[in-house]
């Protein structure tokens, strides 16, 4: 592409790259100028104007953009995202569903190194989404690329995103309680964690309340049907021998990991009873504010693997806004 002055002249068939302020109306940017436009500049007084020029194998922005996009997102219906229309150059992809975003980081920065006017940008990988969240959006710089360049970052990027949706059909909830009457169904930090289960479009299950116990955890796991199974104890988990794991052992399942580098939320318990999820949620996950749990719990619901490995390198990223009602907060104000 070739982009610079141009006798008005000669301009038919470029793209106009800075509006002209016209009698009767003004000639937009990234307008193609036909015989018309001239002649209307031309009696307007101008002698030059700034154009784009492509040159033989270029592609124009919008064509690029959707190339790119179509390859980015080869079917949308198994995707579970929405590639949009074309327009100066951009397309935006968005979800077409609850879920969280699949991204191929290193295809990613293979397709935006191929050319500077060549983009993608998408939010962070794993982020949760709703139906209509844009996850991605396509950006042609200039007004034609290459044929070559734009055929390199297609292929550089094929299939690089997907929307990973929830598989999970059913979540119990176990609440303990360190005196008898101190929990409720209702209480502002259950209902917390219920609209963390909503917005994954998951219907609530059974909150049972039991005493702050490991015995009494083992029997509410091992009585629960669902699919997924979350615990909020009354009191914070301190080892990995306290109630909520040692409940979920003595119940037969097995702990993956307690503890993540991940502030508010680093006492989580990951674990599972045969090839059902079972979370241990931290305390700060009683705030509807975003906490380490949130980034576990997503994934899983979305039929994600996350192993120890997967939340050790939770950590860059993992200092997250501090939540005020905390106990026990990260910055103590000095006395006086």
């Amino acid at each position: 592409m070739r982009f610079g002055p141009v006798p008005v002249a000669e301009a038919t068939g470029a793209v106009l790259a800075h509006a002209v302020a016209l009698e009767g109306g003004k000639l937009k940017k990234g307008r193609v100028l036909s015989d018309v436009d001239v002649a209307r500049m031309t009696d307007a007084g101008l002698s030059h104007i700034i154009v784009a020029r492509m040159d033989p194998g270029d592609v124009g922005e919008d064509a690029a953009a959707a190339r790119l996009a179509a390859a980015l997102v080869p079917d949308p219906d198994a995707a579970g995202l929405r590639v949009e229309a074309p327009f100066t150059g951009r397309v935006n992809i968005r979800a077409t569903g609850p879920g969280v975003v699949q991204l191929d980081a290193a295809a990613i920065g293979r397709l935006n190194a191929v050319d500077p006017m060549i983009t993608l940008a998408t939010v962070p990988e794993w982020q949760r989404v709703t139906e209509g969240t844009m996850v991605g959006t396509v950006k042609i710089i200039s007004y034609a690329v290459a044929e070559t360049a734009l055929a390199e970052a297609c292929a550089a990027g094929e299939g690089a995103m997907r929307r990973r949706a929830p598989v999970v059909g059913s979540v119990d909830l176990i609440v303990t309680e360190t005196e008898p009457g101190a929990a409720g169904a209702e209480d502002k930090g259950v209902r917390a964690v219920w609209a963390r289960i909503a917005r994954l479009g998951i219907a609530e299950g059974e909150t049972r309340i039991v005493p702050h116990t490991g015995g009494a955890v083992a029997e509410a796991i091992a009585a629960s049907l669902a699919d997924m199974i979350l615990i909020l104890t009354g009191s914070a988990t301190s080892d990995i021998a306290d109630v909520a794991p040692a409940g979920l052992v003595s119940a037969g399942g097995t702990v993956t990991r307690f503890g993540m580098p991940v502030d508010p939320g680093n006492l989580l318990v990951l674990g599972q009873l045969t090839t059902r999820p079972v979370i241990g949620l931290p305390g700060c996950a009683r705030s509807p504010a975003l906490n380490g749990a949130d980034w576990v719990l997503e994934r899983v619901a979305c039929g994600v693997d996350v192993s120890g490995p997967d939340i050790s390198a939770m950590g860059v990223g993992g200092l997250l806004k501090e939540i005020p009602t905390r106990p026990q907060p990260r910055d103590r104000t000095p006395r006086g």
